[in-house]
């Protein structure tokens, strides 16, 4: 197949390419290097089924492909708080692009979506028929109800126009390429305690996540793109739910730190519960999280580390 990734040099992106190139796929990596890193492909660059484009979904692009992973947008608060206008016309012209392709080529596309559509969630865990509790005009809905809205056009262009479609919302993932600086609370703790810097809990630290590894999250991108007769939406994530503190603890145990933990106000709306529910991704894709959370922050502690001396 001829599979083009949006955001293929980003953090997933550059894993996704990876995994579909030894399936021996042929890969477009799209990518505007906003977020994305010539170094996360440069491996790639030697194969002969990759092809990088350096092109932004938010303008057209002609293509010829049989398989579409729509990932372009940055993902993490720093990044599209920064320009949270382009964020949201990546989310919504970027992915309207792709579904206008998807339609003239007739290949199939897959959205990745995102648990940040459940909001500060009124439901714990979330299920994919929860509706969500966003504010639609707080410092977070240019990707909040961006990816909402990115949902809703892919929808349309199924019931509408027959766009073959596939609908993943990603919980927190983490793993190596991360960007150092990307604000996300793995990679920020594992740089300041490597650092030995003061560990930034925002609020009392109570409020949990689930962290999905990485290669965990792409096995289940593919194994929903290669399901059929199910659209989604299906949560891909971890259910192992961890306090923001309890993580601060675990990383500065494991990095054998001296660093201490700095207290600083919570952000608006920031989501006080997240953990999936993933009851539909295991019947419907045989999808089960296998990398658990110490090894996988073991591995992403190596790669920091690497980086950091580099």
């Amino acid at each position: 197949m001829r599979i083009l990734v949006t955001g293929g040099a980003g953090f997933l992106g550059s894993h996704l390419c990876e995994r579909l190139l030894k399936e021996g796929h042929e890969v477009l990596c799209l990518d505007n290097f906003f977020t994305g890193r010539k170094k996360n492909i440069q491996d790639l660059m030697k194969h002969s089924g990759f092809e990088l484009v350096r092109h932004d979904v938010v303008q057209p692009i002609l293509l010829e492909v049989d398989k579409i992973y729509h990932l372009a947008c940055p993902a993490s608060p720093v990044h599209y708080q920064y320009n949270p206008v382009k964020t949201i016309k990546t989310n919504v012209i970027g992915t309207l692009h792709m579904l206008g392709l998807a339609k003239r080529v007739k290949a199939r596309m897959l959205l990745a979506s995102t648990s940040e559509v459940y909001g500060d969630p009124a439901e714990h865990p979330q299920k994919e028929t929860y509706w969500g509790n966003v504010n639609p005009i707080g410092i977070r809905s240019c990707y909040d109800e961006g990816k909402r809205v990115a949902e809703t056009f892919t929808m349309d262009y199924h019931r509408q126009n027959k766009v073959d479609v596939k609908i993943v919302r990603i919980f927190n993932t983490y793993g190596p390429r991360m960007l150092p600086d990307d604000g996300r609370v793995v990679s920020n703790f594992i740089v300041q305690a490597l650092k030995g810097e003061d560990i930034t809990v925002y609020g009392d630290g109570s409020q949990t996540r689930s962290f999905c590894y990485v290669d965990d999250l792409i096995d289940g991108m593919v194994r929903m793109m290669e399901s059929e007769n199910f659209i989604g939406p299906v949560n891909i994530g971890n259910p192992e739910e961890y306090t923001i503190l309890d993580l601060a603890r675990k990383i500065i145990a494991m990095t054998d730190s001296k660093s201490k933990i700095a207290r600083k106000p919570l952000p608006s709306d920031d989501p006080t519960q997240r953990k999936p529910d993933i009851t539909l991704a295991k019947q419907k894709l045989n999808w089960n999280p296998a990398v658990s959370v110490d090894e996988g922050l073991k591995k992403t502690i190596e790669y920091f580390k690497k980086e950091l001396s580099a």
